[in-house]
């Protein structure tokens, strides 16, 4: 027994040895040249699940004429109501109102942001065509109008698909410029022609009325021509409750087409 332990640790003793002494075989690529730069490439596939909880309103007469197409009318709240109560959604904008009763002409979805998130382009779009798909949504007539984080998200997705909405309303929000310096000829010209309607508190302390005043001014350098700017001269962040309480900005919205 003894000698059969002795063989055994002689044995491991020989493999520890030959670990010890043996090379560290380098991972480096065989391409790898100190002080010098070389090409590369990178590939990786990511895929992710995204869902988004809303609220739906449907126009009094949607169920009266099969044939009518209607306004399609997507609205974004602020970081407040992120989450996954989605009746919190409601608590501003047209939401609110249809959520009192407001008898609205349009098709209606406010979606809500997950929490410790933003609004995400492609989640929206997609949103916008499974609507689509699902119930008579007048192409020609889809608008965009968000408040806060609304407003900055509503700047995207203009920047982003231009072409798709046939007005934008954003309100005390702000955008990346660098957006529409890159734009595409094509998100270029359909900028061009897309009424936008901006609206901002002069106090506002939380996003500075700055913000909209640089966007409206890369609209224009892009050569937006169909701009409105209201400026609520005593009005902090709360820029949302006169807009959408006032008649005309809906009249607005809806008499535009794409």
């Amino acid at each position: 027994m003894f000698a059969k332990n002795s063989v055994l640790l002689a044995v491991l003793a020989l493999i520890a040895a030959g670990c010890a002494s043996s090379p560290v075989r380098s991972v480096t690529p065989v391409d790898y040249r100190p002080g010098a730069q070389s090409e590369r490439a990178f590939a990786t596939r990511i895929t992710r699940d995204v869902t988004l909880k809303y609220l739906l309103y449907l126009p009094k007469n949607y169920a009266t004429d099969p044939q009518q197409r209607f306004p399609l009318v997507l609205f974004l709240h602020g970081a407040g109501e992120r989450g996954t109560d989605v009746q919190k959604v409601a608590v501003h904008g047209p939401p609110k109102l249809a959520a009192a009763g407001r008898d609205l002409p349009f098709i209606l979805v406010s979606p809500q942001c997950p929490d410790n998130q933003v609004w995400d382009d492609e989640a929206l779009l997609r949103l916008i065509a499974s609507l689509q798909r699902e119930l008579r949504v007048d192409p020609t007539r889809i608008h965009v109008t968000g408040l806060s984080m609304g407003g900055y998200g509503t700047w995207s997705l203009i920047s982003r698909r231009p072409d798709l909405f046939a007005s934008a309303a954003p309100i005390c929000g702000g955008g990346e410029r660098i957006r529409t310096l890159l734009l595409s000829p094509a998100q270029r010209e359909a900028l061009k022609t897309l009424p936008v309607w901006v609206f901002h508190g002069a106090k506002d302390s939380v996003v500075p009325l700055s913000e909209s005043e640089r966007m409206i001014d890369q609209l224009k350098r892009a050569g937006a021509t169909d701009v409105q700017f209201t400026v609520y001269p005593e009005a902090n962040h709360d820029s949302w409750t006169e807009t959408y309480n006032s008649p005309a900005f809906f009249e607005w919205m809806l008499r535009q087409h794409r």
